[in-house]
């Protein structure tokens, strides 16, 4: 299954023209880790049926068909700078997973800090088509979408979502879904 060509269909179809043209720019300039395991052990993301794990472009899919679905429960609406500020924290949240260039052998564990890291030097392109808050929300829900074991919250100790937006905790608790093999898509009732 081509689960890069459905994450575009799905950020094109969800996404403002503007948020879909960054990332287009954006995705010809990081890593193209997308056919890599979305665990380079195996340990994690294993499927329910004991295969190995999906790549990352099926994992961060499942995460954003998830997202498009259920994001109104933040009266998040389609083609809107917000949506688009949802869309950007889930396709983005393991595109350093293998380092700054993609080249690691194993996952790097601190991916979480430098993909927000990435955001934060970039805050001035995504301001002109996000807003301040909403990028704030973006780089923060990169940052933690490990929950208690994302990097900046180890550093600090005694972690807890109450001290974050809910979409933060929104985007962690898809990862640990599809980390869990508990997401459904289209794509799972598609053949071949």
């Amino acid at each position: 299954m081509d689960y890069l060509k459905a994450i575009k269909e799905l950020l094109e179809k969800h996404m403002t023209e503007k948020g879909f043209k960054l990332w287009n720019g954006i995705n010809k300039l990081i890593p193209s880790i997308w056919n890599k395991p979305s665990s380079s052990t195996g340990k994690w993301h294993r499927r329910l049926n004991g295969d190995g794990p999906p790549n990352v472009d099926e994992h961060v899919y499942q995460m954003l068909f998830s997202t498009t679905k259920i994001m109104r429960m933040f009266d998040i609406s389609k083609k809107t700078a917000r949506g688009d500020s949802m869309l950007f924290a889930v396709v983005l949240h393991d595109a350093l997973k293998y380092g700054k260039l993609g080249n690691r052998k194993h996952t790097d564990t601190t991916h979480d800090k430098i993909g927000a890291d990435m955001i934060a030097s970039n805050k001035d392109t995504f301001t002109k088509i996000i807003g301040e808050e909403d990028f704030y929300i973006l780089e923060e829900a990169i940052r933690f979408h490990s929950g208690q074991w994302s990097t900046d919250a180890k550093n600090n100790g005694d972690f807890s979502f109450k001290k974050y937006n809910p979409e933060t905790m929104f985007v962690h608790m898809l990862d640990m879904l599809s980390t869990a093999d508990c997401l459904k898509t289209d794509m799972d009732y598609k053949e071949g």
